[in-house]
């Protein structure tokens, strides 16, 4: 068996999903959702790890990466339908049980799935620094930044991009900043770059109510939860990490030192944490 990963497509909602697929189709399915106009490429570091034991499917969320761009983004491109979204496809890949890793908005969109379309067919879901709501303050920021995507005129300041960008990261290799922006950017007709997703997607953070959350979403979880929380983060705050201690599934969290949001999972230690609790 192979732990190199096949690029993969699947109808899912009537949308084209681009998705890679890591590990053997007779092991244990775990599906790992990206977060906010980012793509399944995140995972990789993690995918590869893990694939020795794990059927592991990372997903484009439509709109970014390889998968289809909506032509109905008012309807479509909101966290609610992308939990649609996956339950749909792993229908179409005939997955009946899964575990869950979701970064970010791929938490989010877990909560929704394991609480609704998914609930019982999602066993264990680990949640990296995400909870059922975020300040309005960092939604905005990430909305304000993500709405008018960077172009670059070299792949190399696109590098420059991310290393500063997304630096609350954690420990990154220069190595890993270049692959990562390799995986992260996209051809213009004029020959320069910009980011792989579709700008219209940021229109759900713009448009979100000021009272947005998903606690009715967590407390309808019926499998055990871990939250990985960046000791630094702003999205996921102290308090509501312990809430999610007291509330719903009662989480366990565990709080990754020297980093902010999101934590990449990049590090041993930090994929030791999800192996050891999904494969419980």
């Amino acid at each position: 068996m192979s732990q190199k990963p096949l690029s993969r497509y699947a109808t899912a909602l009537g949308r084209d999903v681009h998705y890679m697929e890591w590990g053997s189709t007779t092991s244990p399915a775990l599906v790992m959702w990206h977060g906010f106009a980012r793509t399944g490429r995140d995972f990789e570091y993690s995918a590869e790890a893990l694939a020795d034991r794990w059927h592991i499917i990372c997903p484009d969320t439509i709109g970014c990466g390889l998968s289809e761009w909506s032509p109905a983004p008012d309807k479509e491109y909101n966290v609610h339908h992308y939990a649609q979204l996956a339950a749909s496809l792993l229908d179409a890949l005939g997955i009946d049980r899964c575990k869950w890793v979701g970064t970010s908005m791929g938490g989010h969109v877990g909560m929704i799935a394991a609480s609704g379309l998914l609930k019982g067919r999602i066993t264990r879901m680990v949640l990296n620094d995400v909870g059922p709501d975020t300040p309005g303050s960092e939604m905005k920021r990430i909305a304000d930044y993500m709405s008018k995507p960077p172009i670059f005129n070299k792949v190399k300041e696109a590098e420059h991009f991310m290393s500063t960008q997304y630096a609350a990261m954690g420990f990154m290799t220069d190595e890993q900043w270049l692959w990562r922006a390799e995986t992260s950017v996209r051809r213009l007709p004029d020959g320069r770059w910009t980011l792989h997703y579709d700008p219209r997607i940021t229109a759900e953070l713009v448009n979100r109510p000021p009272d947005f959350n998903l606690w009715k979403e967590y407390e309808g979880i019926d499998c055990p939860v871990l939250v990985l929380r960046g000791a630094n983060s702003k999205v996921l705050t102290e308090e509501t990490a312990r809430n999610m201690t007291l509330r719903g599934p009662k989480a366990k969290i565990e709080i990754l030192p020297d980093c902010g949001h999101p934590p990449a999972l990049n590090t041993p230690e930090r994929v030791k944490l999800i192996q050891d609790f999904i494969a419980g």
